[in-house]
Parts: C-alpha cells; sequence; structure tokens
C-alpha cells in the first residue's frame, strides 16, 4: 500500500494550526510498516495550483494501476474536488482511497488518527477492489463522485447527499452496501482552462452571465429549485452556450434538473430546450471539476454532451 501525504489539518498542530513535519512523520508511522508513505505536499488544500492537483491525482493513479492501494491524506476544503478529478482519470482495480481531519494533530479529541486507519482499512480490503476513487471520513465511505463535505467544523464533515454512503468501516473492516458503476476515464492533459460558477437567485442579472463569459472559457450555473432560472438570466446563458460550454446543476443538496414538469418562463423546460449541458446529480463544484478536465481532455459538442449525460 501507498500513503501519499498532501498536506491539510491532517498533516498540522499547534494554534493557529500549521503544517508541522513532526504530524507527518507521525502520520507515516500511524500507517504502518507495510504502508510505504510519500509526501507529495504539506500545504492547505486552498493553497494547491490545479497543475499540483492534476499531478497528485495522476501520482495516485500512477501507484494505483501498478495494482497497489493508495491512501491520500489532504485538506479537507477542497478535497471532495481533487478527490473528484482523480475519479475522472482513473479507472484501474486497486483503490484510491481520500482522508484527512478536520482537527489538527494538537486538537482535544484529534480525528486524523482515526479517519487514517480507517482509509488505510477501506484500501486493504478486498472488497474495495475495483471500486474506483473513495473518500473516507469519521468512519464512512463515499463514492468520489458523491461526497460532498457538508459542515465546517464538525469531524463528521462529509455526506453523499445524492446517494447514500457506499459504506462504513465497523471494527476495522469494510462493509459495503453499493458499488458505483465505473466511467472510461478522462486522457487530461492539462487543467489551465478558466472555469467559474454562477448561482443565480432572485432578479440575478443577465449581465454577469455575459461578464463571466468574456473572461472564462466556459461556465457552471447553480440553479435554484429543480432548474428554474431568472428568465432573462438563463436567455443571457443560453445565448453564450451557443459559442462556450455552460453546465447547468441543481442547487439544492438533494436536487435534481427536471425535464417536463413545469412550463412557465423559466422553467426547465426552457432550461433544456437550449444548448446548456444539463447535470442533475454533480455539485457545482464538481461540474467545475468535471468542465476542466473535460476541456483538459480535448473534448467539445457532442463528447462534452455525453460525458455530462452520465451524470444527469
Amino acid at each position: 500500500m501507498r500513503l501519499l501525504i498532501a498536506g491539510g489539518t491532517i498533516a498540522m498542530s499547534g494554534s493557529p494550526a500549521r503544517p508541522s513535519l513532526e504530524v507527518i512523520e507521525q502520520l507515516q508511522q500511524q500507517a504502518g510498516a507495510h504502508v510505504e508513505a510519500e509526501v507529495f505536499a504539506t500545504v492547505a488544500s486552498v493553497q494547491f495550483t490545479a497543475d499540483q492537483a492534476l499531478a497528485l491525482c495522476r501520482r495516485a493513479s500512477e501507484v494505483a494501476d501498478e495494482g497497489t492501494p493508495v491512501v491520500v491524506t489532504h485538506g479537507t476544503d477542497l478535497l471532495e474536488e481533487v478527490a473528484f478529478l482523480c475519479d475522472l482519470i482513473y479507472d484501474g482495480d486497486a483503490p484510491v482511497v481520500f482522508t484527512g481531519a478536520m482537527r489538527t494533530s494538537s486538537a482535544p479529541g484529534a480525528d486524523g488518527p482515526a479517519n487514517l486507519a480507517a482509509a488505510v482499512a477501506v484500501a486493504s480490503a478486498p472488497t474495495a477492489r475495483g471500486l474506483g476513487v473513495l473518500v473516507v471520513f469519521a468512519d464512512r465511505v463515499h463514492a468520489a463522485r458523491h461526497a460532498r463535505k457538508s459542515d465546517s467544523t464538525s469531524i463528521d464533515a462529509f455526506e453523499s447527499p445524492q446517494a447514500a454512503a457506499l459504506g462504513y468501516v465497523e471494527e476495522g473492516r469494510l462493509i459495503r452496501r453499493w458499488a458505483p458503476p465505473r466511467l472510461p476515464p478522462l486522457d487530461v492533459s492539462s487543467i489551465d482552462a478558466t472555469v467559474e460558477i454562477l448561482t443565480p437567485g432572485l432578479a440575478s442579472s443577465p449581465d454577469l452571465v455575459t461578464a463571466a463569459a468574456a473572461i472564462c472559457d466556459g461556465l457552471v450555473i447553480s440553479l435554484p429549485g429543480a432548474g428554474h432560472t431568472p428568465p432573462r438570466f438563463l436567455a443571457a446563458a443560453q445565448e453564450v452556450a451557443k459559442t462556450k460550454p455552460v453546465v447547468a446543476v441543481p442547487r439544492p443538496a438533494r436536487g435534481a434538473l427536471l425535464r417536463h414538469t413545469y412550463g412557465f418562463e423559466g422553467s426547465e423546460v426552457d432550461l433544456r430546450a437550449g444548448a446548456i449541458v444539463c447535470c442533475s446529480i454533480l455539485s457545482a463544484p464538481a461540474a467545475r471539476i468535471a468542465l476542466l478536465a473535460a476541456l483538459g481532455a480535448g473534448l467539445s459538442g457532442p463528447e462534452l454532451d455525453e460525458l455530462f449525460s452520465r451524470y444527469d
């Protein structure tokens, strides 16, 4: 097994918390003699560049492609995004398991050791083979594409709002409830596009869409309800979608983009009538990562539609 240490709270101590080489050494020791540790980064996840995130995912995929299970310790702020990026590029059999901590090693009730132990147990489990990229936190096991950070401070910080947790860890064993379908990987050469998220609400101005499109290669729009949008905002987004990719996702955590329930102006019928790509089961951050990866893989037009249809 390989442990890739990529910074975050799990590798920090003190108040205010900062990266600690001593804690990193403790992580290496805790993982066990059968685990080979590799320090990839020691920073907070929000300090990662897109190139660093892609390099980490490539490294994890490279090791896992050799049949070696991988555990990645990572900052929780952007853990769901980087884990999903890894899920987009990896299709091997050995599991890649992301975990982290909400409390530093010096905090009372530090959760890092328990999360690391659970992640190692999952990565070691024969029943984890073929599951792809996972997130293990507070003894719950999530498919990377569904994992969301749902709490800023609680040690039970991750959930799968659009699906049940894949399983859980009990007495050091993986108890598996279901298995996510494996999807074809993307051959991502780089992540250098610019994609941003817009969240329209009451009377949002269409000028926001035009301004964002002028500096972006693509947009994600996070829509209220079941895919309903202020009409002028939607019209502007549909116009942009004629020349640049625009991906729509539902704003509610347990959301969906309907197809034909409502017929008022700005409803899901209008949304799906144009060039905007609809994606019901991804969060806005996950859809952004998917679009960045897709553009980095050279996808466009029908290829983009096909990719996001897997998540609709």
